[in-house]
């Protein structure tokens, strides 16, 4: 382990893996510039595999590095450290400086041993800060086609003008969200959050624009906006709300009546159909055992049977070998006609189930036949 190269207590679940020796009497000013500086060289990667280890990920990242030609601090090894969390499946790998730091995180879902990971940075990353430390965004010269990669993906995600956007409608797909912010502009990076569990949403992304003009102008427009039963709350990530400028206020008049066309369009229940979604009702942890999962389905019988003639009842359920499977915390209710499952929607939307209130939704009867549980309400 590399002197000084962790601290005592601070990552209790983690096992330091040091790359590089150094001389502590030589080099303890670096040492002191290191501890200062670790913010920033330090990034975040999640959805490892089981089978990875400190040694694994250091290495891995050590090439892909040097393939993309990241490696911008002298000939050698970018990884200096990896601390890793087995238990929850992410690391912590520290770059040798923050250039190289800021160029790793263009490699946001880069395969690693055949899962792709995230990478972000840390929870103590101090955008601030590291502005005066060395670039915050990935060099524009990387050759992310050498290691499956294409540019602007959630590499994109850091900096001021990144903007997070909460209160979205679970039921929302990625492809639905990007059309409502790409109404202000092409998007440079975006990430909808999932759980990592289920894959499904959890109600907030980030984006960046490519035009960083209109950030001010996507925010006032979509904050406070209604989607179905929720409210956006749209503001830069790291910052309080600003107002536009007063050059932006005709294209943000602009921007809010087609965000108003695109609220129109995804309305909640504006075609009832046969079939009922339901989510905030079960959890895919609830779903694993053979008899809590028939005794889910049985109630879910009886209680949708009361609101008219219950053909269906489909509740998908975790794959023992942990391959995604769609739908996954979803309950949908098929029913022979209309009324039933408006009677249902009605009657199930909004009480609580296990402390939550649950989210009732007409579903596509096409996606439902097709069994495509992942498609938006």
């Amino acid at each position: 382990m590399l002197p000084g190269s962790s601290i005592p207590g601070m990552f209790p679940n983690m096992l330091p893996f040091a790359v590089g020796q150094f001389n502590p009497l030589v080099m303890q000013p670096q040492a002191m510039t290191q501890q200062a500086t670790r913010h920033a060289r330090r990034v975040y990667v999640g959805g490892l595999p089981p089978s990875a280890n400190e040694q694994s990920v250091a290495i891995y990242f050590n090439q892909v590095m040097a393939a993309i030609g990241g490696n911008t601090a002298g000939p050698g090894d970018a990884v200096l450290n990896v601390y890793i969390n087995h238990d929850k499946k992410f690391a912590f790998v520290e770059m040798r400086s923050v250039e190289e730091a800021s160029n790793a995180m263009a490699l946001d879902g880069i395969l690693f041993e055949g899962a792709p990971v995230k990478v972000r940075r840390p929870t103590d990353y101090n955008p601030s800060l590291a502005a005066a430390l060395g670039p915050s965004q990935p060099s524009s010269n990387l050759n992310l086609a050498a290691v499956g990669l294409t540019p602007g993906s959630a590499g994109g995600l850091e900096g001021p003008d990144r903007i997070f956007v909460g209160g979205l409608p679970y039921y929302f797909t990625e492809a639905q969200v990007r059309e409502l912010l790409e109404s202000f502009g092409p998007l440079r990076g975006f990430d909808l959050v999932k759980d990592r569990e289920t894959g499904n949403s959890k109600g907030y992304a980030f984006c960046v624009y490519q035009d960083l003009n209109v950030t001010d102008i996507a925010c006032a427009a979509l904050n406070g906006i209604k989607m179905g039963d929720k409210t956006l709350t749209v503001r830069r990530a790291n910052q309080g709300s600003a107002q536009p400028r007063p050059e932006q206020e005709n294209i943000l008049l602009q921007a809010q009546q087609q965000v108003q066309l695109q609220k129109l369009v995804y309305q909640v229940g504006a075609l009832p159909t046969k079939v009922v979604c339901l989510t905030q009702v079960v959890t895919a942890d609830e779903l694993k055992d053979d008899e809590e999962y028939e005794d889910i389905m049985e109630d879910m019988r009886l209680e949708a049977g009361k609101y008219g003639n219950l053909v269906k009842v489909v509740i998908p359920r975790p794959h023992p070998s942990g391959e995604p499977v769609s739908g996954v915390g979803k309950v949908f209710l098929e029913y022979a006609d209309v009324d039933g499952s408006t009677k249902a929607k009605t009657a199930m939307h909004g009480r609580k189930f296990g402390g939550n209130p649950v989210v009732a939704v007409f579903y596509p009867e096409n996606k439902f036949a097709d069994e495509d549980y992942d498609a938006a309400a």
